[in-house]
């Protein structure tokens, strides 16, 4: 590209029409932590069209041009284990509407209250690249950046130990109870022989 050349750039299927028309009808942004990773729903609501359009991670995945009725609700699926995901549209008052997510049934911020008693997760930096490893306790399945990982459980004498390997690094999750009832296990990601502290939740 020419440097004097300052004309505006768009990706290949959006004109700038479509970009300022989808600035105007955003009414909502929802991050919702997965096993798989950090997934970005946004909702775009015509308030006089009654247009609904839902994306996940940019991608779109519900389109509804005209609809009469302006409450409701739309659902659909997200990240690899197709988690339920629902919009509801609610109005407050004359114009104004009120967008909450649930996600499986409950409102989010009690889904992420529920999932940070049911998994650990930790962040680290690895061979140039961030990952995002997630320990899934009920099952014992571990991910890292969006992928499954194959594990292998072994005993050890003061608990369990969950290996797997990112790259050409040995990894292993440690659980060891803490003694304690209301604490319960205490799980320990171990890289290289070092421990990485959990993100807190």
């Amino acid at each position: 590209m020419a440097s004097g050349d300052d004309s505006p750039i768009f990706d290949d299927d959006e004109s700038p029409l479509y970009n300022l028309e989808k600035m105007a009808d955003l009414v909502a942004v929802w991050d919702v932590a997965l096993s798989d990773g950090v997934h970005k729903i946004e909702f775009e609501h015509g308030t006089t069209s009654g247009k609904r359009v839902v994306y996940v991670d940019g991608k779109e995945e519900i389109r509804k041009e005209w609809m009469f009725k302006l409450v409701g609700k739309e659902t659909f699926c997200v990240g690899a284990a197709k988690t339920k995901a629902t919009i509801n549209i609610d109005a407050v008052s004359g114009f104004a509407y009120e967008y909450t997510l649930e996600i499986d049934g409950k409102s989010l911020k009690k889904y992420m209250e529920n999932r940070s008693k049911t998994t650990n997760t930790w962040v680290l930096h690895l061979d140039g690249q961030d990952l995002r490893v997630v320990l899934e306790k009920d099952t014992m399945d571990v991910w890292c950046n969006g992928q499954k990982l194959e594990t292998a459980g072994e005993f050890v004498d003061d608990g369990t130990e969950t290996h797997f390997s990112v790259g050409n690094h040995e990894c292993y999750i440690k659980a060891v109870s803490s003694g304690k009832r209301r604490e319960g296990i205490i799980h320990t990601l171990i890289v290289d022989n070092r421990e990485i502290p959990e993100l807190p939740q």
